[in-house]
């Protein structure tokens, strides 16, 4: 393991790709560029609340690193690493549907890529969020506070741990700052202590970083950028060195591949009842990976109608089962900005066109896998699973808690509804059509896993490396982050802990996995959030 000022930053992105010549941290439209350089904030007093010692390991960082008061000032923006190149992107998107323009990291700044343990071919992206205005913060003051900045520590590192494609996060830190924000943008501004987090990941290009250039005309741009991420994250495709070109049909093996990760991503989310809230093209990564934890939530209640976000609350574009949809949607914007490439629609027009086949096949795997069966059968199959959701929707009933109980269930079971008692959230008011129709679904399945030869022993042990016993749940955070505000970091530390090993029962854990509490139904922060929040 390193310490933290030996790490070895290469910066190929900063090193490949063309910079904005104006070098004063203004805010202003950037032409022909892909990010300007600008160095973080410093702030007053930087303090290390959580970290991740596997984040860590990632890049080769000693954990010892992590307590130390270098390690707060480096990534609370007061100090830089030699080696380090910070910069800010410049991107633009499809903000709920409508183009937006240029935005670009508004309130990110990446420090530059560090040599993983597998040297120069494995490296890593250190991006600090919170840490200062850019040329792309507009109007804003490129900070974060302390509660949305927990919020993205912790769901980051769930996420890896429940086995879902996603960014990563290697810290957490305090800034001794207040910061002035509008929650619900509602006109009741306060001020919060602020905090910045460190992000990690192989890339932090999204969809939005080619849409730009393609909006304005910019096809060498786009191309540059193109080369530099077929050649830097997808060397499995067998691009040919820089200068010779690449041939068009790794363009479009590419695409194919980014669409493939795309879908998969999705059918995790599905799987573990995750929504993202706000899936703008510009919070979608060209890596297939979950980025940008704002106002998200886990779907308690099932109701494929539900959405987090506050600004999303009318037109729910973003609900929990219009996400795979979305992803469509978005992958089709990707293809229009990189026509360039191709000259011809086409190729795109058909990979953009296979991708619901795909998302089928991979959600089909997941739900087969949910039931615990090996593989998933349409014919037989699809109709099991529609019934199933429709009787989870028949009355308020948490799907985490009743999947991980239907492991439970089995043919000498004589009421399942008392076995999944507890999934329900009014269980005294349940009705008996809605217990009937429970009951008869769940002979159905039984006799479909006997049908299939799965023994109640291997369902359960793959239902339960499937579904989660422990997700991050809104109130669970919230908690975690009045703890904060307050001083005390142990709620941080110790939910992470749990999230750890979110498949285990752990013991004297149980707190953690019981449903959303009545008080939390309707508190800001634990059912709807903001784009802020």
């Amino acid at each position: 393991m390193t310490a933290l000022t030996d790490l070895v930053f290469t910066n190929g992105f900063t090193a490949d790709l063309p910079a904005d010549p104006a070098t004063d941290n203004r805010r202003r439209e950037v032409r022909g560029a892909l990010f300007s350089r600008v160095a973080p904030t410093p702030v007053k007093a930087p303090r290390v609340v959580a970290a991740s010692p596997e984040c860590a390991a990632l890049i080769g960082l000693d954990p010892a690193e992590l307590e130390t008061e270098d390690f707060a000032r480096v990534f609370g923006g007061n100090a830089l690493v030699p080696g380090m190149d910070p910069y800010a992107m410049t991107y633009g998107g499809h903000q709920f549907g409508h183009w937006a323009g240029q935005l670009g990291d508004g309130r990110a700044i990446n420090l530059g890529e560090v040599e993983g343990p597998g040297g120069t071919l494995d490296p890593w992206t250190l991006q600090l969020k919170g840490a200062g205005p850019t040329p792309y913060s507009r109007s804003a003051d490129g900070l974060a506070v302390l509660r949305s900045s927990v919020r993205e520590f912790l769901c980051s590192e769930a996420m890896h741990h429940l086995g879902v494609p996603t960014t990563r996060a290697l810290s957490l830190v305090s800034t001794g700052e207040q910061v002035l924000r509008d929650m619900f943008y509602d006109g009741n501004q306060k001020y919060e202590p602020g905090a910045v987090v460190c992000r990690v990941a192989r890339s932090f290009v999204r969809f939005g970083s080619f849409e730009l250039p393609a909006s304005r005309g910019e096809a060498g741009l786009t191309r540059q950028l193109a080369d530099h991420v077929i050649r830097r994250h997808y060397p499995e495709l067998g691009a040919p060195p820089a200068p010779e070109p690449i041939p068009q049909e790794i363009y479009v093996a590419w695409l194919e591949e980014l669409r493939d990760r795309t879908a998969r991503m999705i059918a995790h989310w599905s799987r573990v009842g995750f929504v993202h809230g706000v899936m703008n093209t510009d919070n979608m990564s060209i890596l297939g990976e979950t980025i940008d934890y704002g106002p998200y939530g886990w779907l308690e209640d099932y109701d494929p109608d539900w959405t987090p976000n506050t600004t999303d609350a009318q037109g729910k574009r973003y609900r929990f089962g219009h996400q795979a949809a979305i992803g469509h949607w978005n992958l089709t914007r990707l293809a229009s900005a990189v026509v360039p490439l191709l000259g011809e629609t086409e190729p795109l027009q058909a990979l953009v066109d296979g991708y619901p086949e795909v998302y089928a096949a991979e959600w089909g795997a997941m739900l087969a896998a949910k039931l615990g069966f090996e593989s998933f059968e349409e014919d037989l199959d699809a109709p099991l699973a529609a019934e199933l959701f429709r009787v989870l929707g028949s009355a308020e009933t948490d799907m985490t808690i009743f999947f991980r109980r239907l492991a439970d269930v089995t043919a000498e079971t004589e009421d399942p509804f008392l076995t999944l008692r507890d999934a329900y959230y009014a269980p005294d008011e349940v009705n008996e059509e809605v217990r009937g129709a429970l009951a008869s679904w769940t002979a159905s399945y039984l006799a479909r896993a006997e049908q299939r030869g799965v023994s109640d022993e291997a369902r359960r042990e793959r239902m339960n490396r499937t579904n989660p016993r422990y997700v991050l749940r809104n109130y669970l955070a919230q908690l975690a982050i009045d703890r904060a505000e307050k001083g005390d970091d142990g709620g941080v530390g110790e939910l992470l802990e749990v999230l750890r090993r979110p498949y285990e029962d752990q013991a004297g854990k149980d707190a953690f996995a019981e449903k959303r509490p009545e008080w939390a139904r309707h508190r800001p922060g634990c059912s709807m959030l903001s784009c802020s929040s």
